[in-house]
Protein backbone atom coordinates (compact mmCIF):
# COMPACT_ATOMS: atom_id res chain seq x y z
CA UNK A 1 0.00 0.00 0.00
CA UNK A 2 1.22 3.08 -0.87
CA UNK A 3 1.34 6.33 1.71
CA UNK A 4 -1.08 7.61 -0.06
CA UNK A 5 -3.41 4.80 0.28
CA UNK A 6 -2.45 4.00 3.73
CA UNK A 7 -3.37 7.79 4.52
CA UNK A 8 -6.46 7.26 3.30
CA UNK A 9 -7.26 4.58 4.96
CA UNK A 10 -6.20 5.83 8.42
CA UNK A 11 -8.53 8.95 7.62
CA UNK A 12 -11.64 6.26 7.06
CA UNK A 13 -10.55 4.95 10.23
CA UNK A 14 -10.29 8.10 12.11
CA UNK A 15 -13.75 9.50 10.79
CA UNK A 16 -15.26 5.88 11.75
CA UNK A 17 -14.18 6.76 15.42
CA UNK A 18 -15.43 10.24 15.14
CA UNK A 19 -18.46 8.97 13.93
CA UNK A 20 -19.10 6.01 16.50
CA UNK A 21 -18.27 8.77 19.09
CA UNK A 22 -20.34 12.03 18.71
CA UNK A 23 -21.29 12.59 21.78
CA UNK A 24 -18.29 14.19 22.83
CA UNK A 25 -20.53 15.96 25.90
CA UNK A 26 -19.83 12.74 27.46
CA UNK A 27 -16.07 13.04 28.11
CA UNK A 28 -16.51 16.23 30.42
CA UNK A 29 -19.53 15.03 32.03
CA UNK A 30 -18.60 11.20 32.56
CA UNK A 31 -21.83 10.05 31.42
CA UNK A 32 -23.42 7.79 29.22
CA UNK A 33 -25.29 8.40 26.28
CA UNK A 34 -28.61 6.67 26.45
CA UNK A 35 -30.45 8.14 23.40
CA UNK A 36 -32.59 5.90 20.84
CA UNK A 37 -29.20 5.12 18.62
CA UNK A 38 -27.64 3.23 21.72
CA UNK A 39 -30.09 0.42 20.51
CA UNK A 40 -27.74 0.16 16.91
CA UNK A 41 -24.82 -1.56 16.63
CA UNK A 42 -21.44 -0.28 15.17
CA UNK A 43 -19.62 -2.63 13.29
CA UNK A 44 -16.23 -1.93 15.60
CA UNK A 45 -15.43 -2.95 18.62
CA UNK A 46 -16.71 0.40 20.61
CA UNK A 47 -17.69 0.13 24.00
CA UNK A 48 -20.95 0.55 24.84
CA UNK A 49 -20.24 2.63 28.10
CA UNK A 50 -17.76 5.06 26.18
CA UNK A 51 -18.78 8.08 27.17
CA UNK A 52 -19.04 9.40 23.74
CA UNK A 53 -20.45 6.21 22.66
CA UNK A 54 -23.69 6.81 20.66
CA UNK A 55 -24.24 3.05 19.39
CA UNK A 56 -23.38 -0.47 20.39
CA UNK A 57 -20.77 -2.27 20.51
CA UNK A 58 -21.85 -6.10 18.70
CA UNK A 59 -19.78 -8.35 21.07
CA UNK A 60 -21.65 -6.19 24.37
CA UNK A 61 -24.99 -6.77 22.88
CA UNK A 62 -24.66 -10.23 21.58
CA UNK A 63 -23.45 -10.91 25.65
CA UNK A 64 -26.10 -8.92 26.64
CA UNK A 65 -28.77 -11.08 24.45
CA UNK A 66 -27.62 -14.29 25.42
CA UNK A 67 -28.13 -13.47 29.17
CA UNK A 68 -32.00 -11.60 28.54
CA UNK A 69 -32.79 -14.41 26.23
CA UNK A 70 -33.28 -17.02 28.65
CA UNK A 71 -31.04 -19.02 26.21
CA UNK A 72 -33.17 -18.64 22.99
CA UNK A 73 -31.38 -17.69 20.49
CA UNK A 74 -30.99 -13.49 19.91
CA UNK A 75 -31.83 -13.00 16.40
CA UNK A 76 -32.01 -9.69 16.51
CA UNK A 77 -28.12 -9.65 17.16
CA UNK A 78 -27.28 -12.51 15.18
CA UNK A 79 -29.07 -10.51 12.05
CA UNK A 80 -26.92 -7.71 12.62
CA UNK A 81 -23.51 -9.52 12.84
CA UNK A 82 -24.19 -11.28 9.75
CA UNK A 83 -25.27 -8.30 7.65
CA UNK A 84 -22.09 -6.86 8.80
CA UNK A 85 -20.29 -9.88 8.13
CA UNK A 86 -21.98 -10.36 4.62
CA UNK A 87 -20.83 -7.23 3.33
CA UNK A 88 -17.69 -6.33 4.71
CA UNK A 89 -15.79 -9.19 6.84
CA UNK A 90 -13.12 -7.96 8.06
CA UNK A 91 -12.97 -4.89 6.15
CA UNK A 92 -14.67 -3.67 9.54
CA UNK A 93 -11.21 -4.65 11.22
CA UNK A 94 -8.47 -3.17 9.03
CA UNK A 95 -11.23 0.14 8.34
CA UNK A 96 -13.65 0.73 10.76
CA UNK A 97 -12.81 -0.47 14.32
CA UNK A 98 -11.33 2.11 16.72
CA UNK A 99 -9.75 -0.05 18.30
CA UNK A 100 -7.86 -1.13 15.48
CA UNK A 101 -6.76 1.94 14.46
CA UNK A 102 -4.99 3.06 17.97
CA UNK A 103 -3.17 -0.17 17.76
CA UNK A 104 -2.23 0.70 14.13
CA UNK A 105 -0.68 4.24 15.23
CA UNK A 106 0.91 2.33 17.93
CA UNK A 107 2.88 0.13 15.25
CA UNK A 108 4.17 3.19 13.32
CA UNK A 109 6.91 3.79 16.33
CA UNK A 110 10.23 3.48 15.23
CA UNK A 111 10.77 0.12 17.09
CA UNK A 112 12.14 -3.17 16.34
CA UNK A 113 9.49 -5.58 15.27
CA UNK A 114 8.75 -8.84 15.81
CA UNK A 115 8.17 -10.99 12.82
CA UNK A 116 5.03 -13.20 12.49
CA UNK A 117 5.93 -17.15 12.48
CA UNK A 118 4.54 -20.22 13.51
CA UNK A 119 4.41 -18.40 17.08
CA UNK A 120 1.95 -16.74 15.52
CA UNK A 121 0.10 -18.96 14.04
CA UNK A 122 -0.38 -20.82 17.01
CA UNK A 123 -1.65 -17.67 18.97
CA UNK A 124 -4.14 -16.67 16.09
CA UNK A 125 -6.52 -19.31 17.69
CA UNK A 126 -6.82 -17.53 20.72
CA UNK A 127 -9.17 -15.50 19.29
CA UNK A 128 -11.44 -18.19 18.22
CA UNK A 129 -11.28 -19.52 22.50
CA UNK A 130 -12.09 -16.34 23.38
CA UNK A 131 -14.88 -16.31 21.20
CA UNK A 132 -16.72 -19.66 22.32
CA UNK A 133 -15.44 -19.21 25.94
CA UNK A 134 -15.90 -15.79 27.63
CA UNK A 135 -18.40 -14.34 24.94
CA UNK A 136 -20.69 -17.27 24.42
CA UNK A 137 -20.44 -19.86 26.98
CA UNK A 138 -19.10 -18.20 30.10
CA UNK A 139 -22.37 -15.97 30.23
CA UNK A 140 -24.91 -18.82 29.59
CA UNK A 141 -23.09 -20.95 32.37
CA UNK A 142 -23.00 -17.89 34.81
CA UNK A 143 -26.97 -17.16 33.86
CA UNK A 144 -27.83 -21.11 34.61
CA UNK A 145 -25.47 -21.80 37.90
CA UNK A 146 -26.22 -18.31 39.47
CA UNK A 147 -29.33 -16.55 37.74
CA UNK A 148 -27.38 -13.77 37.09
CA UNK A 149 -25.44 -13.64 33.25
CA UNK A 150 -22.29 -11.73 32.88
CA UNK A 151 -21.07 -10.25 30.09
CA UNK A 152 -17.85 -12.26 30.41
CA UNK A 153 -15.59 -10.94 27.69
CA UNK A 154 -16.55 -7.22 28.51
CA UNK A 155 -16.40 -7.91 32.69
CA UNK A 156 -12.89 -9.49 32.59
CA UNK A 157 -10.72 -8.98 29.78
CA UNK A 158 -11.98 -6.07 27.11
CA UNK A 159 -8.94 -3.71 26.68
CA UNK A 160 -11.02 -1.40 24.11
CA UNK A 161 -13.65 -1.13 27.31
CA UNK A 162 -10.96 -0.15 29.77
CA UNK A 163 -9.18 2.21 27.47
CA UNK A 164 -12.38 3.78 26.04
CA UNK A 165 -14.96 3.79 28.72
CA UNK A 166 -13.33 2.66 32.11
CA UNK A 167 -10.20 5.06 32.52
CA UNK A 168 -12.19 8.59 30.93
CA UNK A 169 -15.74 7.51 33.48
CA UNK A 170 -12.70 6.63 36.83
CA UNK A 171 -11.21 10.04 35.52
CA UNK A 172 -14.52 12.45 35.61
CA UNK A 173 -16.16 10.49 38.36
CA UNK A 174 -14.33 10.89 42.05
CA UNK A 175 -17.13 8.56 43.60
CA UNK A 176 -15.86 6.06 41.37
CA UNK A 177 -12.18 6.28 42.07
CA UNK A 178 -13.21 5.14 45.94
CA UNK A 179 -14.87 2.14 44.46
CA UNK A 180 -12.01 0.56 42.34
CA UNK A 181 -11.13 -3.03 43.54
CA UNK A 182 -8.74 -5.74 41.60
CA UNK A 183 -10.98 -6.03 38.64
CA UNK A 184 -10.24 -3.07 37.53
CA UNK A 185 -6.68 -3.44 38.07
CA UNK A 186 -6.47 -6.79 35.92
CA UNK A 187 -7.88 -4.75 33.19
CA UNK A 188 -5.48 -1.59 33.44
CA UNK A 189 -2.68 -4.78 33.48
CA UNK A 190 -4.50 -6.32 30.58
CA UNK A 191 -4.29 -3.00 29.01
CA UNK A 192 -1.27 -1.87 29.35
CA UNK A 193 0.32 -5.17 28.27
CA UNK A 194 -1.63 -5.23 25.03
CA UNK A 195 -0.07 -2.19 24.58
CA UNK A 196 3.67 -2.73 25.05
CA UNK A 197 2.94 -6.05 23.03
CA UNK A 198 1.71 -3.48 20.31
CA UNK A 199 4.83 -1.63 19.98
CA UNK A 200 6.72 -4.71 18.87
CA UNK A 201 3.86 -6.97 17.36
CA UNK A 202 1.46 -5.91 14.94
CA UNK A 203 -1.88 -5.42 16.47
CA UNK A 204 -1.53 -8.74 18.83
CA UNK A 205 -5.21 -7.77 20.11
CA UNK A 206 -6.67 -7.89 16.64
CA UNK A 207 -4.65 -11.09 15.60
CA UNK A 208 -4.64 -13.15 19.03
CA UNK A 209 -7.58 -12.34 21.22
CA UNK A 210 -10.20 -10.35 19.31
CA UNK A 211 -13.87 -12.38 19.14
CA UNK A 212 -15.65 -9.44 16.92
CA UNK A 213 -12.31 -10.36 14.47
CA UNK A 214 -12.91 -14.28 14.87
CA UNK A 215 -17.04 -13.75 14.19
CA UNK A 216 -16.00 -11.58 10.98
CA UNK A 217 -13.46 -13.99 10.05
CA UNK A 218 -15.33 -16.73 9.15
CA UNK A 219 -17.10 -14.13 6.38
CA UNK A 220 -14.20 -13.02 4.65
CA UNK A 221 -14.15 -15.23 1.67
CA UNK A 222 -17.86 -14.16 0.76
CA UNK A 223 -18.21 -10.57 2.15
CA UNK A 224 -19.24 -7.91 -0.88
CA UNK A 225 -16.11 -5.59 0.01
CA UNK A 226 -13.12 -7.29 0.00
CA UNK A 227 -10.14 -7.42 -1.56
CA UNK A 228 -9.83 -10.38 -4.16
CA UNK A 229 -7.15 -12.14 -6.46
CA UNK A 230 -7.03 -11.85 -10.31
CA UNK A 231 -5.79 -15.52 -10.67
CA UNK A 232 -5.23 -14.53 -14.63
CA UNK A 233 -2.46 -11.90 -13.17
CA UNK A 234 -1.54 -13.98 -10.26
CA UNK A 235 1.94 -15.41 -10.42
CA UNK A 236 1.71 -17.33 -7.39
CA UNK A 237 5.23 -15.56 -6.39
CA UNK A 238 3.81 -15.39 -2.61
CA UNK A 239 5.12 -11.82 -1.75
CA UNK A 240 1.93 -11.09 -0.65
CA UNK A 241 1.89 -13.30 2.06
CA UNK A 242 5.38 -11.59 2.93
CA UNK A 243 4.36 -8.69 2.98
CA UNK A 244 1.26 -8.97 5.04
CA UNK A 245 1.99 -8.20 8.98
CA UNK A 246 -0.83 -10.50 9.74
CA UNK A 247 -0.94 -14.57 9.23
CA UNK A 248 -2.56 -14.98 6.24
CA UNK A 249 -1.99 -18.41 3.61
CA UNK A 250 -3.74 -15.98 0.96
CA UNK A 251 -5.32 -13.03 0.57
CA UNK A 252 -8.46 -12.71 2.20
CA UNK A 253 -8.62 -16.14 4.37
CA UNK A 254 -9.51 -15.67 7.61
CA UNK A 255 -6.89 -14.02 9.15
CA UNK A 256 -6.68 -11.11 6.69
CA UNK A 257 -7.59 -7.90 7.88
CA UNK A 258 -8.40 -6.34 4.42
CA UNK A 259 -5.63 -3.35 4.99
CA UNK A 260 -4.46 -3.49 1.68
CA UNK A 261 -0.90 -3.39 2.35
CA UNK A 262 -0.18 -6.54 -0.10
CA UNK A 263 -1.56 -4.34 -2.84
CA UNK A 264 1.42 -2.49 -3.87
CA UNK A 265 3.85 -5.25 -3.68
CA UNK A 266 2.20 -7.19 -6.28
CA UNK A 267 4.15 -6.56 -9.47
CA UNK A 268 1.48 -8.35 -10.95
CA UNK A 269 -0.73 -6.23 -10.43
CA UNK A 270 -3.39 -8.72 -9.37
CA UNK A 271 -4.86 -7.56 -6.52
CA UNK A 272 -8.18 -5.06 -6.30
CA UNK A 273 -10.58 -4.25 -3.34
CA UNK A 274 -13.99 -4.72 -5.12
CA UNK A 275 -17.45 -4.96 -4.07
CA UNK A 276 -18.52 -8.23 -6.00
CA UNK A 277 -21.80 -10.53 -5.45
CA UNK A 278 -19.22 -13.49 -7.21
CA UNK A 279 -17.88 -15.81 -4.57
CA UNK A 280 -14.11 -17.40 -4.76
CA UNK A 281 -13.92 -19.55 -7.13
CA UNK A 282 -12.04 -23.50 -6.67
CA UNK A 283 -8.96 -21.50 -8.14
CA UNK A 284 -9.46 -18.94 -6.22
CA UNK A 285 -10.05 -20.57 -2.93
CA UNK A 286 -6.02 -22.49 -3.77
CA UNK A 287 -4.38 -19.28 -4.52
CA UNK A 288 -1.69 -18.77 -2.07
CA UNK A 289 -2.07 -21.61 -0.57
Amino acid sequence: MTTIARFKRHLIQLLAALLCNLNFKGFTTGTIYQGSFKGVCVPGLNCYSCPGAVGACPIGSLQAALVASGQRLPFYMIGTILAFGALLGRTVCGWLCPFGLIQDLIDKLPLPKLKKGAWSRVLSWGKYLILVGLVIVAPLILLASTGVGTPAFCAWLCPAGTLEAGLPLVAADSGLQRMLGPLFSWKVAVLVALVVAALFIYRPFCRFLCPLGALYSFFNRIALLRYRVDTEKCTDCGTCRATCKADILRVSDRECIQCGNCVSSCEAQAICFTFTLKEHTDEEEHAHT
